[in-house]
C-alpha cells in the first residue's frame, strides 16, 4: 500500500480521533485538504430535460460536501470534468417522452426508457453502486434490477456539479438547448400535476359553490339589515312585503313616504308581479304609517345600500347560472341526478370530482356529517345516515322510515353519476337521467309497494342512449360498451339447446342418459317382469321406426 494511502474504515477511526485528539502523531500526513475517503458510487445516473445519462467517476476519494476544495471543485469545470466522464447518453424522442419519463421518475416508478438504458450499459456487473438522485427511484431500480443505489448528500453533491455543466459535459448539445428543454418540461409537469383542463375545470366550480354559500349568508345579513333600517321610517312595510329581494327595491324605489303619491302604484305593480292588490296595500299603508321622520341623508343612505343588496342579489342569481353550466359540462350526470347545488357541495367536499369518484358509496353517503360521525363512533352511538345529501329533494320527499333507506339508495347512484362523469369523454346526461328515475321508482316502491324496473334493463337502455347521442355529436368512441355481455350469451345457448332436447324428447327420440337416482332405481325394482319386458319391446319398436 503506498505511503499516506488507508482503508476506508482506518481512515475513519483514524478521522474521529484525530478530531477528539486522541491521535496526534505530527508526522502523519493531513487528510482533510485532500478529498479524504474512498466513494463506493462508481456510476452516476442523471436525468435532465433533454435526456437519461450515466456517467462514471473517475476518483477514488469520497466527495466531502462540507470540505470547501470539494464545493471549488465542483463548481471549476476544469477540476470537476476530470472527476466524471460520460458513459452514455440517451436523448428523449419528443416532449411527452419527457414528460411520460419525469412523472415516473418522480413517482419513484422505474421507465421501460430507464431500465433498458441500466440494462445495456450495467447489466449484472456485481459490486456496482448506482448513485441516483430520488430516493423513491432508488428503491425501485434495487428491487427492479437489483442494482445497489445512494442517493447521500455527497452523491447529490457530485449531480448538482454534472447538473451545472451539463451542456459542456453531454455530447450534442447547443447553447440553449436545456433552458428550452427545461422551461417546456417544466410547464407541462405543472400543468398535469394542477390537472389543468379546459373542459373539466372542477376547479371553477370548488370555487363558485364556495362563493355561492358566502354570497347567501351575506345576502340576508344585509336583507335584514335594510329591513331594520328602512323598518324605522316604514315599519308596515316588512308584513306586507315578506320577500327580501323585494322589500330591498320597493325600500329603493319608495324612498321617503311623506311623498308617495297615487302615481307609484303602476312602478310598484311591477315590481311586486304585477299585483296591483299589493301596491295599493303599500300605498294605503305609507299615508297612515306610524314610524319615525327621518333625514335626506338618511334616506340617501339606505337607498344606497338597498341598491347594494339588490346587485347582490342579481349577482347571485347569475352566479347560479354559471354554477349550472359548469355542472353540465364537468358532472352532467351528478347534477341531472341529485342537482347543481348539491352536486357541487360534494365535489367541493371530496376536493375534486376524481377524488370523489374514488369513494364509495357508504362515504359519499356521509360525506359532510365527519364530526357527526366520529363523535357517533366514540361515544358508540348511532352513526348518521346522511350528510350533504340531505339537501336532496328526495330525502325530504322520503317518509322518516325511509329516509336512512333512500338516502343509502341515493349515494349509491351519486357515485356511479360521478364515475361517468369522471372518466366519459363525452358529456352527456342520459345516464344521470336514468338514475333518477331508477330513486323516483324506488321511492314509489317505499310508498306504494310497486316494483321497479330491473337495474340491468334501465342501463342497457341508458347505455344506448347515451352512445346514440355520442354518435350524433361525433364522439362514438366515448361510450364503447360491448352489446351483448359474455354471460348473457352463455344463457341464451344453454336455453337453446334445452329447448332442442326437449322437442326430440316429444317427437319420440331417446333423450341422453342421465344418473339414475336412488328415488327413480327403487322404483324400478319395484316393476314386474312383464312390465319390464312390454317396455322393452316399446323401446325396440322405436328404434325400428326411427331406421
Amino acid at each position: 500500500m503506498p505511503s499516506g494511502s488507508y482503508p476506508a474504515a482506518d481512515l475513519d477511526q483514524r478521522s474521529n480521533k484525530r478530531a477528539s485528539g486522541v491521535l496526534g502523531d505530527p508526522g502523519t500526513p493531513s487528510l482533510t485538504p485532500l478529498l479524504p475517503l474512498f466513494i463506493p458510487v462508481q456510476q452516476l445516473l442523471f436525468e435532465s430535460a433533454t435526456g437519461l445519462s450515466l456517467f462514471t467517476s473517475e476518483f477514488t476519494e469520497e466527495i466531502g460536501k462540507s470540505a470547501k476544495s470539494v464545493q471549488d471543485s465542483v463548481d471549476d469545470i476544469s477540476k470537476f470534468g476530470k472527476m466524471v466522464k460520460l458513459v452514455s447518453f440517451v436523448p428523449f424522442t419528443d416532449a411527452a417522452h419527457a414528460l411520460e419519463v419525469a412523472n415516473d421518475v418522480s413517482e419513484g416508478v422505474v421507465h421501460e426508457f430507464l431500465q433498458g438504458l441500466l440494462e445495456l450499459n450495467l447489466g449484472k456487473k456485481a459490486g456496482v453502486v448506482l448513485g441516483v438522485e430520488e430516493r423513491g427511484l432508488a428503491s425501485s431500480i434495487k428491487g427492479t434490477l437489483g442494482i445497489e443505489c445512494d442517493a447521500s448528500d455527497r452523491t447529490l453533491e457530485v449531480l448538482r456539479g454534472i447538473r451545472l455543466h451539463q451542456e459542456k459535459l453531454l455530447a450534442g448539445l447547443e447553447s440553449g438547448d436545456t433552458k428550452r428543454s427545461q422551461l417546456g418540461l417544466g410547464h407541462a409537469y405543472s400543468r398535469a400535476k394542477v390537472k389543468f383542463n379546459v373542459n373539466r375545470s372542477d376547479n371553477m366550480i370548488i370555487q363558485a359553490i364556495a362563493l355561492l354559500d358566502q354570497l347567501d349568508k351575506d345576502v340576508n345579513t344585509f336583507a335584514m339589515r335594510v329591513r331594520e333600517w328602512y323598518g324605522w321610517h316604514f315599519p308596515e312595510l316588512v308584513r306586507i312585503v315578506p320577500d327580501n329581494y323585494q322589500y330591498a327595491k320597493v325600500c329603493h324605489l319608495i324612498g321617503d313616504k311623506a311623498q308617495i303619491t297615487d302615481e307609484i302604484v303602476g312602478p310598484l305593480t311591477e315590481l311586486l308581479d304585477n299585483n296591483e292588490t299589493l301596491a295599493r296595500n303599500i300605498v294605503d299603508a305609507a299615508r297612515a304609517s306610524m314610524g319615525t321622520d327621518i333625514s335626506e341623508v338618511d334616506h340617501l343612505n339606505i337607498k344606497n345600500f338597498a341598491t347594494r343588496v339588490i346587485h347582490l342579489y342579481d349577482y347571485r342569481k347569475s352566479l347560479q347560472t354559471y354554477l349550472s353550466e359548469k355542472m353540465s359540462v364537468v358532472a352532467p350526470n351528478l347534477a341531472a341526478l341529485i342537482g347543481d347545488t348539491v352536486g357541487a357541495r360534494l365535489i367541493s367536499h371530496a376536493g375534486s370530482l376524481t377524488n370523489l369518484s374514488k369513494y364509495p358509496a357508504s362515504t359519499v353517503q356521509i360525506l359532510g356529517a365527519e364530526k357527526a360521525l366520529f363523535r357517533a363512533l366514540k361515544t358508540k352511538g348511532n352513526t348518521p345516515k346522511y350528510g350533504l345529501i340531505y339537501h336532496s329533494t328526495f330525502i325530504g320527499r322520503a317518509q322518516a322510515k325511509n329516509k336512512g333507506r333512500i338516502s343509502r339508495f341515493l349515494a349509491n347512484k351519486a357515485s356511479i353519476a360521478s364515475r361517468v362523469d369522471c372518466f366519459s369523454d363525452f358529456p352527456s346526461t342520459k345516464i344521470g337521467e336514468a338514475l333518477r328515475d331508477q330513486v323516483e321508482e324506488r321511492l314509489a316502491f317505499y310508498d306504494t309497494g310497486s316494483n321497479p324496473t330491473k337495474n340491468a334493463d334501465v342501463m342497457k337502455k341508458a347505455l344506448e342512449a347515451a352512445k346514440a347521442e355520442a354518435a350524433e355529436h361525433g364522439g362514438a368512441d366515448a361510450m364503447d360498451v360491448d352489446e351483448a355481455p359474455a354471460k348473457e350469451d352463455k344463457k341464451e345457448k344453454k336455453k337453446k339447446r334445452k329447448s332442442e332436447a326437449a322437442a326430440e324428447v316429444v317427437e319420440g327420440e331417446e333423450s341422453p342418459k342421465k344418473k339414475k337416482s336412488k328415488k327413480s332405481k327403487d322404483e324400478g325394482d319395484k316393476l314386474s317382469k312383464e312390465e319390464k319386458k312390454a317396455l322393452k319391446k316399446a323401446k325396440k319398436e322405436a328404434k325400428a321406426s326411427k331406421a
